[in-house]
């Protein structure tokens, strides 16, 4: 799991509402560019956020597959919701932690999975993005100081030479306009796009890119499937 704008809200709003503090940063990278359940894309910034926050990364490869696609998970062997498990299994090792926090705002999909890891664990989950109105949240975003740029588009509305690299202040007022004319989901929740976060109050730190290359997965005519590859990235002291 990559730090998208989602995720880092939520890290806020664990810090400010929960009695657990930041947990250490988990992340899983898988080597394809689609998953149920996990970013992929970006996940060059992964060791950058771990200094960036001065927290401990876990980091593990995926290697199971969406085998178990039912609307209530069960444990299935080689499903990639076990390197979830494996990976949270790993860091209870090693770091006394309580709870997990997930970004998912409308996906059963992934708040279901996330579950079931949880219980098997014996932690929390916390949902705080749970059934937000997504154009609210991502303004609250935006005016909270997150500044994450578009690393991946893949709707229709959307075209890769012309929005990947858009902060998402940038991108707000164009994904209204999609929301009302191709009913898109202002947040990306649907899988429109995906981000990585730059910056955050988090962030002791911040992320900048260098220099990225854009890969043209799908040359769709109407929803065109790009992604950018991020190959030189710093970490530089904030101003002020």
């Amino acid at each position: 799991m990559l730090l998208p704008t989602q995720s880092i809200s939520t890290c806020a709003k664990c810090t400010r509402h929960s009695t657990w503090s930041s947990a250490s940063p988990s992340a899983v990278v898988p080597d394809e560019l689609d998953s149920y359940m996990y970013q992929s894309v970006g996940h060059e910034v992964l060791g950058y956020y771990a200094d960036a926050m001065g927290l401990p990364l876990f980091q593990d490869d995926i290697t199971g597959q969406p085998h178990n696609q039912d609307r209530e998970y069960a444990v299935t062997e080689g499903d990639e919701v076990e390197d979830l498990f494996r990976l949270l299994s790993t860091a209870k090792e090693k770091v006394d932690y309580e709870a997990v926090s997930v970004g998912a705002i409308y996906s059963d999909y992934q708040r279901v999975r996330v579950l079931n890891v949880c219980n098997r664990l014996g932690l929390t989950m916390l949902a705080y993005l749970w059934h937000r109105n997504q154009a609210e949240l991502l303004r609250e975003m935006i005016d909270g100081g997150v500044n994450a740029i578009l690393v991946k588009v893949a709707a229709l509305g959307l075209e890769p030479k012309k929005h990947l690299g858009l902060t998402i202040s940038e991108i707000y007022p164009h994904m209204l306009e999609m929301e009302k004319k191709y009913g898109l989901n202002v947040c990306g929740e649907g899988g429109e796009y995906e981000t990585v976060t730059l910056d955050c109050p988090l962030f002791r730190r911040q992320i900048v890119i260098d220099k990225s290359e854009t890969v043209i997965h799908s040359d769709d005519a109407f929803a065109p499937v790009g992604y950018l590859k991020l190959t030189k990235i710093h970490l530089e002291d904030k101003v002020g």
